[in-house]
């Protein structure tokens, strides 16, 4: 599909790990973007190992990943019928073999999961980038893919966190991106169920409040909590820094693990 067609359909092509990924997605619901491409790049994980993606959108964190670490073997959930066919269509699109993608509600029974193969304790890590904001204190956009893509029902990232990480093996990560508003809670429900904590600040630039965080734990560890000291996106003019340009343009790895 060239640019114009995708325009035409109401979906755009957008370069991602500077043009290495060319990523179709809707040109007014959900898009994604840096918070994608920092989870991705927050995960240390090897050729082989199984990962998945819990709210799958149209892929890029999990072709962002695929692209550094070849050999992966990715599974990705996606609530959203359209978005779960264009991430299908992006990894053949790029040359990505080795993602599988489910569709389904990941508030969904586990032995309607199992039912579809997917089966808890089995995913050397498991990710995500959910909902931002709760229905009740937010207003939701018009667009009805965004708004699903934005928000979940209050006290809904319990469910979310509960989710991923069963479906860890024990020893294996977990790891989200989230507002820093967030943290509190996702401490709360993290610790419920992983240990060894971490969380990594993303700043928007030298002296200003964090506004995402990413957030990792592993199944079964005791390992005390660790704050790192973060990643500063933006310098002088507005552009981005040296390791955050390396991460957003040539997919390098940020230094959380």
């Amino acid at each position: 599909m060239t640019v114009e067609s995708a325009a035409e359909t109401g979906w755009t092509e957008d370069g991602f790990l500077g043009g290495r990924l060319s990523i179709r997605q809707p040109r007014t619901g959900y898009r994604a973007g840096v918070d994608a491409v920092m989870l991705a790049a927050s995960l240390s994980v090897k050729a082989g190992e199984r990962v998945l993606e819990a709210g799958l959108g149209v892929g890029v964190a999990s072709l962002c990943l695929a692209s550094r670490v070849p050999g992966v073997l990715m599974t990705g959930i996606e609530i959203q019928p359209d978005l779960a066919e264009a991430a299908r269509a992006n990894a053949v699109r790029n040359g990505i073999s080795g993602l599988e993608v489910m569709v389904g509600d990941l508030r969904a029974r586990m032995k309607d999961w199992a039912g579809q193969g997917l089966l808890p304790g089995i995913f050397d890590h498991v990710f995500s980038n959910p909902p931002y904001f709760d229905h009740e204190s937010h207003a939701l956009p018009p667009d009805g893919g965004k708004a699903v893509a934005h928000a979940m029902a209050a006290g809904g990232l319990e469910g979310w966190v509960r989710f991923c990480s069963v479906m860890a093996r024990p020893g294996g990560g977990v790891t989200f991106v989230h507002r820093s508003e967030a943290l509190p809670e996702l401490l709360g429900e993290m610790s419920k169920l992983l240990g060894g904590i971490e969380v990594f600040p993303l700043w928007p630039r030298e002296g200003a409040p964090a506004g995402r965080i990413l957030v990792r734990g592993l199944r079964g560890s005791r390992a005390p909590f660790r704050l790192h000291g973060g990643l500063v996106l933006h310098g002088e003019g507005n552009s981005f820094t040296p390791l955050a340009e390396a991460v957003l343009r040539a997919g390098a790895a940020l230094p959380f693990s």
